[in-house]
């Protein structure tokens, strides 16, 4: 009997061992007991709750592609954030109000495919779940399972967007909420302004992070707010909150990952980084000063040398190239071969 029964198991969840691999799924299951976490593994909403248990601070980064998704990796970042300030990094916008969710999908797809470790968060972006709770859950589902994420962030703020959230997480989805400066709401902000500068704002970001977490989200971003403001919705809330301009009291930190690398400069920052951006290296020069070194060398004729010119033709075949060429009444090519083969003979005696 207990062997008819677990081939009736076997019949009716074929696929609980594929199940069982998604990052998403917690580990504590009715299939069995949790397992011991290894750098190969995901990390997992259950993990970050539980280095915020621990006060062990909680390190995010944003990434839109394949390279950066495994640099993300490699550094063992916990949280991988597919954002849209693709829309300004990448795309060159002033603003991250034009990308698409269809554009997102792209980015969530190949940062899915290079980082292997990280909690992968997906933004919803502007225009793809303000209109209903239906919305939002339609493109929470498919940042599930077109982009490969396992979470998605939101930004709050208004009771539409809180309703929202929870509509998410009742809908099976892990949710980051996001308040304080809220890129998304520049048209009523008035612009990329910091929030919780005075007592009705400071009051109004807190208010808005116990509002998310009442919703269901299982963290929540605080950017551009003075620290003391972060402090407190850290304190107030039960849930882990990630900083970006809001000072060192918040359960962890993000930046975008162009912006600590000095990688480069996009329209809305063209002149100065965010004043609350560290960066970490000076990648934009190395690449700009790379990218002047090759072009000097190609129009030198320094480069390609003989070091990478790697492939050769079997030195008897040269007569018989040539000859070819000429039955093709390509005399012309033939003489530029002979002359490449000379010059190459040369060089090795040389």
């Amino acid at each position: 009997m207990a062997f008819m029964a677990a081939v009736s198991r076997a019949a009716l969840f074929p696929r609980a061992g594929i199940i069982r691999s998604m990052s998403n799924i917690p580990e504590n299951t009715v299939y069995g007991g949790p397992k011991s976490q290894s750098p190969d593994h995901r990390v997992t909403v259950t993990q970050i709750k539980q280095k915020h248990n621990k006060s062990d601070p909680i390190t995010m980064v944003t990434a839109y592609d394949y390279p950066s998704a495994v640099h993300l990796d490699s550094a063992g970042i916990d949280i991988a954030l597919v954002g849209d300030s693709a829309a300004m990094v990448v795309h060159g916008y002033d603003t991250t109000l034009p990308i698409t969710l269809d554009e997102m999908l792209v980015h969530c797809r190949a940062v899915a495919r290079g980082a292997k470790r990280p909690l992968l968060v997906g933004d919803l972006p502007f225009g793809f779940y303000e209109s209903s709770s239906i919305q939002a859950i339609d493109t929470a589902v498919r940042i599930l399972k077109e982009g490969a994420m396992d979470a998605v962030k939101l930004e709050g703020g208004a009771p539409s967007r809180i309703t929202a959230a929870k509509s998410i997480v009742e809908a099976g989805i892990a949710v980051m909420g996001h308040v304080g400066l809220t890129p998304q709401a520049i048209s009523v902000l008035g612009g990329f302004r910091p929030q919780g500068r005075n007592v009705a704002s400071a009051v109004k970001v807190v208010e808005t992070a116990l509002a998310l977490q009442e919703a269901g989200c299982f963290s929540v971003v605080l950017e551009c707010v003075p620290p003391l403001v972060a402090a407190a919705a850290t304190s107030a809330l039960q849930i882990p909150t990630i900083g970006i301009g809001a000072g060192p009291f918040c359960s962890g930190q993000v930046l975008v990952y162009h912006d600590l690398l000095g990688m480069m400069q996009h329209p809305h920052h063209a002149k100065v980084t965010p004043k609350f951006c560290k960066q970490f290296a000076q990648v934009g020069d190395v690449i700009n000063k790379a990218l002047v070194d090759y072009k000097e060398e190609v129009t030198s004729r320094t480069f390609p040398g003989a070091a990478h010119s790697p492939y050769k033709i079997n030195p008897a075949d040269v007569d018989g190239f040539l000859s070819e060429l000429q039955k093709m009444g390509l005399d012309k090519a033939a003489s530029a071969a002979a002359e490449a083969a000379e010059k190459i003979n040369s060089n090795k005696s040389k």
